[in-house]
């Protein structure tokens, strides 16, 4: 895929190319080169910590996260904070499972970037993922969503929602185990810096 001129490589690569549009429109994305292919969620939103953190939150920044998170979208974001000596809070939950809205108020000013679940693994709470973009853009943070557990469930319009970034995994949806998607905005890819380098990338 993407490696050769001879007809087995071209054919790879369009049914790769393929199934990246067919993503696109199962999620509703914008551009087919929003979806990148990871091995999973976790890889995902390492790679959102790794390219967009490591050059976006600074020391004394903060990170918002909440109390019902995978450790998948736990663990990336407490060690790039302990590496920047950026400040980590989490939005508390609920006696019925939801989310504490007066913690999103408490910590959302300031806050660089925000982590959140949009279906808990644990709870099964569905969180207002639309009302949560819509609150951090107007303060100025970014958003990544762990739909690990909403894609294969039900229907995720990432244009609607306007988060900025998306992970999810195959395995989770009847697909193979070993792949998964993060699904990016054009704007904030082109301003990330690669997450691998060589390849396709070289043109002389």
């Amino acid at each position: 895929i993407h490696r050769g001129i001879h007809k087995l490589s071209e054919e790879a690569t369009a049914k790769y190319e393929e199934a990246r549009e067919k993503i696109r429109k199962f999620i509703n994305a914008k551009h087919s080169e929003e979806i990148i292919f990871v091995r999973g969620t976790t890889e995902a939103i390492n790679l959102v910590a790794y390219s967009w953190g490591s050059q976006n939150v600074r020391k004394g920044d903060e990170v918002l996260l909440t109390e019902m998170e995978h450790h998948s979208s736990l663990v990336p974001w407490q060690q790039l904070s302990l590496e920047k000596e950026a400040r980590l809070n989490y939005v508390g939950i609920n006696q019925d499972g939801t989310l504490r809205e007066a913690d999103w108020e408490r910590y959302l000013n300031g806050t660089r970037i925000i982590s959140v679940t949009h279906v808990s693994n644990v709870l099964g709470t569905i969180n207002p993922a639309k009302e949560i973009v819509k609150k951090a853009h107007k303060s100025g943070a970014r958003v990544i969503l762990d739909a690990a557990q909403s894609v294969p469930h039900m229907s995720v319009d990432v244009r609607d929602i306007d988060c900025d970034f998306m992970a999810f995994s195959g395995h989770k949806m009847l697909g193979p185990t070993g792949i998964g998607v993060l699904y990016a905005k054009r704007d904030l890819l082109d301003e990330m810096k690669p997450f691998n380098y060589g390849g396709s990338m070289i043109k002389e």
